[in-house]
């Protein structure tokens, strides 16, 4: 008899754009599935438009494939390994696929600004070792989000400011929404010591998991 596989889970990662999602999600040193790559594409009929305007809501969730990012989660934490869309944020289109294989890994990120719209899902089917929102100064987001925005080409300048502000405006509810959706709002070192526990304890998930607006 063969012993059964270790069974692999998950730390979803959110937080409003320019958080600084990526860069903790690299210093953690686990695998990480980016989850800005299942943004629709630019000319998918479904995408909404800001309110009152004629941008389309990049912020919203009804502008990103949550089927299929939860789709990929349980793929990796069944087989550890599945496809990936390759998505250019600028050009608002998947460029192709790629294979996204963490091994015998038993924990990896999964991170992205949508992140908190998996948890009641990934918790139901057992995926879930920790959900975290990293929260911050709006201010200091803004500076961020902007200098990577424009550093990347991501949009026009015009449609990068009328963005940011409005994110800025609206980055203490962005968070209360996240945490409403069961992730736990902290800043990042608390977010790295949280993986760091679910890591040591092999992907189970964290005891005593709780959110804090």
């Amino acid at each position: 008899m063969t012993d059964s596989p270790t069974p692999r889970r998950v730390v979803l990662l959110t937080g409003p754009s320019g958080s600084g999602k990526t860069s903790l999600a690299a210093r953690t040193g686990l695998p990480v599935l980016r989850l800005d790559d299942f943004y629709k594409e630019g000319d998918d009929p479904t995408l909404p438009l800001v309110a009152g305007g004629t941008d389309i809501d990049w912020d919203s969730p009804l502008s990103w494939d949550t089927d299929t990012a939860l789709a990929a989660i349980a793929a990796l934490c069944r087989e550890g390994r599945t496809a990936v869309p390759v998505y250019d944020i600028g050009a608002s289109a998947r460029t192709g696929d790629e294979l996204l294989d963490i091994g015998r890994a038993p924990l990896f990120i999964a991170e992205g600004i949508f992140a908190a719209e998996l948890v009641t899902r990934c918790r139901e089917r057992g995926l879930l070792a920790d959900a975290l929102c990293l929260r911050g100064r709006p201010s200091t987001t803004f500076r961020r989000r902007l200098a990577r925005d424009l550093r990347e080409g991501r949009k026009s300048v015009g449609f990068l400011l009328r963005r940011g502000w409005r994110l800025m405006r609206a980055e203490r509810s962005i968070v209360a929404r996240q945490t409403g959706l069961g992730a736990y709002a902290c800043g990042r070192d608390e977010a790295l010591g949280r993986v760091a526990a679910a890591a040591r304890c092999g992907g189970r998930a964290v005891s005593g998991m709780t959110q804090r607006a």
